[in-house]
């Protein structure tokens, strides 16, 4: 496993095919799920309801294997590039204790004024809190995780 910002969730019976296998567009919404939390996990300024937003401008899904009902994903969630205005980030998904990758995305989104849309450049001190990231810290919305056993820094 890696030491990069983890999202613990659990999939939804609704979420799922009649073979209890889960739509593939229901990935998106689990991006975008974790990255939300990721958002929220970075320290310094508020990166979900202050000055900047969001827009996904790309994004690529691979899929390698199924998640099916019930089964808890482990979502890792990392920048991997910056630009002026945009910021790429990974997301891979496993089942929970389970090393394989099962699917995959990189999303690309450009950070825009939120009063007006409009494209603007990453500030200096959010463009450092994005390169730090937020390497083990863990959320677990599944109640997957003993409790005893997480180290919070």
């Amino acid at each position: 496993m890696t030491d990069s910002f983890r999202y613990y969730m659990r999939v939804r019976y609704y979420e799922c095919d009649a073979q209890k296998v889960v739509y593939n567009a229901n990935y998106g919404n689990y991006v975008s799920v974790a990255t939300t939390e990721f958002l929220r996990a970075l320290p310094g300024r508020d990166l979900l309801h202050g000055d900047l937003d969001y827009k996904v401008v790309k994004q690529e899904m691979k899929w390698h294997a199924p998640a099916r009902y019930d089964e808890v994903l482990e979502v890792s969630v990392a920048v991997k590039q910056l630009g002026r205005s945009s910021v790429t980030i990974t997301t891979e998904f496993r089942i929970a204790g389970s090393d394989a990758v099962i699917a995959s995305a990189e999303t690309v989104r450009v950070v825009v004024d939120a009063a007006t849309m409009e494209k603007m450049g990453i500030p200096h001190d959010v463009r450092e809190v994005l390169k730090a990231g937020a390497p083990d810290v863990v959320i677990d919305h599944a109640g997957y995780l003993d409790m005893d056993d997480i180290v919070f820094s």
